[in-house]
């Protein structure tokens, strides 16, 4: 064990596969452990090098390897999947993850903290609530056409009518049916204002969420998910390797002579690019009350593009600007011509 220059580690729910190498690529053991005894092994074992899976679970055990002294790295899945030889199982995937982790170009994933899994998680069950007040919304709306009753589409109508209907002399069923769906409203935007309130707890100790806050279109939502996600953006070497990771780039199809531009590739976090694209969306529905050269610059990209290809454009914009205020250490500060700014 003492030779052990690169851990591999293949997780999983309860058994996980070890195989550990030394400094020439040579095979030192292959183990087949528990959680408990995978825990032990990682205090015993003498510092190294452990690679892993970018996967579920992944960033706990980054901490506990971190803890106990190692050096650790994630690999992003997708980075992984192309060194699979043979068959699929745990000792072939273990072996991937090694040989994935040799790669020069590999860029790593940060392992998170408990604190920024704990806002992340917040956010997924943020989305469970709207998700649910969503459903409860549509499926009231659908019961009361049955009598006669239409609700316009906002949230605001739908609870003016509710506490409306509530007042008047309905059937008795109907009017149990709008008391316990009024009283799920509440609860509901009772829970969703108090995780608000814990993001908003986040931002203000967080400098790197504050930097982002700073930027149009990103809201006290849009920094704590991103600053949990990718911090001071220490992962990407440059701008342009943030808005690529975030799938907000163009596709690109080139083969000799010919080179073709579709679509943006949407890879990376779902959640974070919708969440920046409805920031931008905003951005741009206001752009022409402003005069600053980003919202010139997003007048022009309108009439020329269009709308919805302008706030694509808009967010990518933001995306960069985000990774370069981040690395200057300042917030946002719009810029205006110098012409001007003289006159």
């Amino acid at each position: 064990m003492n030779n052990v220059s690169t851990l591999s580690i293949d997780l999983a729910k309860n058994v996980f596969q070890l195989l550990s190498f030394d400094k020439q690529g040579n095979k030192c053991f292959s183990r087949r452990l528990d959680r408990a005894k995978l825990l032990q092994t990682l205090t015993q074992l003498p510092a190294c090098n452990v690679v892993m899976e970018s996967c579920s679970t992944s960033h706990y055990w980054g901490r506990c390897c971190l803890q106990a002294g190692h050096q650790v790295q994630l690999i992003p899945a997708q980075h992984v999947t192309p060194f699979v030889r043979g068959n699929k199982n745990d000792k072939n995937d273990c072996m991937a993850i090694y040989e994935a982790s040799l790669r020069p170009n590999i860029r790593f994933v940060p392992v998170k903290t408990e604190h920024q899994q704990a806002i992340l998680a917040l956010h997924r069950y943020r989305e469970r609530l709207i998700h649910n007040r969503t459903a409860c919304i549509n499926q009231t709306c659908g019961l009361l056409l049955e009598f006669g009753i239409v609700i316009k589409k906002s949230l605001k109508s739908f609870r003016a009518t509710i506490a409306d209907l509530l007042n008047r002399n309905l059937h008795g069923a109907l009017n149990l049916l709008l008391r316990d769906v009024y009283e799920e409203m509440q609860k509901l935007d009772a829970n969703i204002k108090n995780v608000e309130a814990q993001f908003k707890q986040f931002n203000e100790q967080s400098q790197a969420a504050q930097i982002i806050q700073s930027i149009p279109g990103i809201g006290i939502i849009n920094a704590s998910a991103l600053s949990a996600t990718i911090d001071k953006g220490q992962a990407f070497s440059n701008k342009k390797e943030l808005a690529v990771w975030l799938g907000i780039t163009p596709r690109q199809y080139a083969s000799g002579e010919t080179k073709k531009m579709g679509g943006i590739t949407k890879r990376g976090d779902r959640y974070l690019r919708k969440q920046l694209i409805h920031g931008a969306r905003t951005v741009v529905n206001h752009a022409h009350k402003k005069q600053d050269d980003l919202n010139k610059w997003i007048n022009a990209l309108v009439e020329r593009r269009g709308k919805n290809k302008a706030v694509v454009a808009t967010a990518h914009r933001l995306a960069r600007l985000m990774w370069i205020l981040l690395q200057r250490n300042e917030p946002y500060k719009a810029q205006y011509t110098q012409s001007e700014a003289q006159s």
